[in-house]
């Protein structure tokens, strides 16, 4: 149904598009020059997203990255340029594309697969929190991006950017290699020029790595700055939205909208949200700002080019003004066996709550573990569900082995971060993202190699990656970690800091 939609759609663009703009690379303000200037209107704009999705995704090197186009897209579009001629724009995305992940919920005429067969047809009533506001904010949902089925979370042994409904993504620097997990298609479709902006979630590392394999900006916002509710979850104790971008400011945009107070997630009830995150961002955002380096990062030392990227990297911040406080240590045993508990307890336990509220086509984890055994030659091909079935063995959330392992994996992370932030009077911490993307293996699954995600996914504080370098034309991320609610400052180091570099480099077509 999908391929037919878009086949039909493009048909109809082709029959009365004239001669072609590229919007390759654009940026939220640029387009919203062009659409002020009346140059531009959303609908043309859509419209041209959709032919890159076509020439792009579908044919051509085949990034496979979508699942599905949004066939209310164009009407959207038009709509929103109506508005904008009777009353003016909303705001800085009014009539701007963005690709949502299909884990979140869309009141249309798009499904909420997780990238499940078992979960196909899945079309909630309602939308999810976050897409409230982001319509409310104007933008044009363009449609739902691939994923890692279940967010990667159903096998030890998955392929990142692989799920039943929507085969396997690739990476647009390399086909051949992997675009990390599990917000991969929305990674792909932002580098690749498929979309304006992106929205992904992350349990631990699910923005932040794709994001960096992908040469792309990924935040991974405060546990409850942005709402879960109508998120298809993994674990509440860790999960959260995030925005991707090509820049800086354009995620600061996209993350500025998302936000806010909902009475369906209790932990947006204190949330700082209260800002725009665009505002204030100058080059000189660096300027005697004190920034830790983490070195025994996972993976540390495997590749000499990561390495140099680092140092290049620590060079580049102390020419901006930063004081650099190396080799920041912190104590992690444990950590992460604590945190793999929590996720199989909470797994369980949210899944089974969200299945049944949204009236899903299955209501529960067993369901799916029946359907998955029942239908195994196209839903588990290449991998298996043992992660779901050592879930599905789990207790309620008042076992003590489950309170023990939250308290451990909660505690060792934030006390690493607030313990090298206090002690060093530190504004941000950095350590490399990702190392180089890895080859797609549907034999021995992934290999991430290199990365940094853990500390901020566990403790629930934020992070952000930014286009560091490259190596073999490969690209690196350097990620920014601070404290609770400190989403501001990181992005003006981060804006500093990709201003001083000019890392991103778009893959070629």
């Amino acid at each position: 149904m999908t391929i037919v939609r878009l086949a039909v759609i493009c048909c109809m663009l082709a029959a009365c598009s004239g001669e072609e703009r590229d919007y390759a690379e654009a940026s939220v303000a640029g387009l919203h020059d062009e659409l002020q200037r009346g140059e531009l209107r959303s609908e043309e704009l859509v419209e041209w997203y959709i032919r890159q999705v076509e020439t792009i995704d579908s044919s051509g090197p085949q990034l496979n990255s979508m699942i599905e186009i949004n066939p209310d897209a164009l009407s959207i579009a038009r709509s929103l340029d109506a508005e904008w001629e009777t009353s003016g724009p909303r705001g800085p995305l009014h009539g701007i594309p963005v690709v949502l992940k299909a884990n979140i919920d869309t009141a249309d005429q798009m499904y909420t697969s997780a990238g499940s067969l078992a979960m196909a047809d899945h079309a909630p009533a309602a939308d999810a929190f976050v897409v409230k506001r982001l319509r409310d904010a104007g933008v044009v949902i363009l449609g739902k991006s691939n994923l890692s089925e279940w967010a990667n979370f159903r096998s030890s042994r998955s392929s990142s950017g692989w799920s039943s409904v929507g085969g396997q993504t690739k990476n647009p620097y390399d086909t051949a290699r992997s675009p990390c997990g599990s917000s991969s298609g929305s990674a792909v479709a932002v580098a690749a020029n498929l979309t304006v902006l992106a929205v992904g979630t992350e349990t631990d590392g699910s923005v932040v790595c794709p994001a960096g394999v992908n040469g792309v900006v990924g935040i991974k916002p405060t546990l409850g700055l942005v709402s879960r509710s109508g998120i298809i979850p993994i674990a509440h104790s860790q999960d959260t939205a995030g925005p991707m971008a090509r820049s800086v400011r354009d995620a600061a945009m996209l993350l500025t909208a998302m936000t806010g107070i909902d009475a369906d997630d209790p932990a947006t009830a204190n949330a700082e949200i209260h800002h725009d995150y665009s505002s204030n961002l100058t080059a000189d955002g660096l300027s005697k700002k004190r920034i830790g380096i983490i070195r025994s990062y996972y993976g540390a030392g495997s590749n000499p080019g990561v390495d140099a990227i680092l140092e290049s990297s620590v060079a580049v911040l102390q020419k901006q003004g930063a004081t650099i406080v190396d080799d920041i240590e912190y104590e992690a045993a444990n950590m992460h066996d604590a945190e793999y508990e929590v996720l199989l307890y909470e797994f369980r336990a949210d899944l089974n709550s969200y299945l049944e509220k949204s009236k899903a086509p299955m209501q529960s984890l067993a369901d799916l573990i029946a359907f998955n055994e029942a239908h195994a030659t196209s839903v588990m091909p290449i991998f298996g569900q043992d992660i779901f079935l050592a879930a599905e063995e789990k207790g309620p959330l008042t076992t003590p082995e489950y309170l023990e392992a939250l308290e451990t994996s909660r505690g060792l992370a934030r006390a690493a971060i607030d313990d090298a932030m206090d002690q060093h009077n530190l504004d941000a911490i950095v350590a490399p993202t990702n190392g180089p993307a890895w080859m797609i293996d549907h034999v021995n699954g992934d290999n991430y190699g290199i990365g940094s995600s853990s500390l901020a996914a566990i403790s629930g504080y934020p992070s952000i990656t930014v286009p560091a370098g490259q190596v073999s034309g490969l690209p690196i991320g350097i990620s920014f970690i601070g404290k609770a609610w400190n989403e501001k400052q990181l992005i003006e180091i981060a804006y500093a800091f990709e201003q001083a570099t000019g890392a991103r480099f778009a893959p070629n077509p």
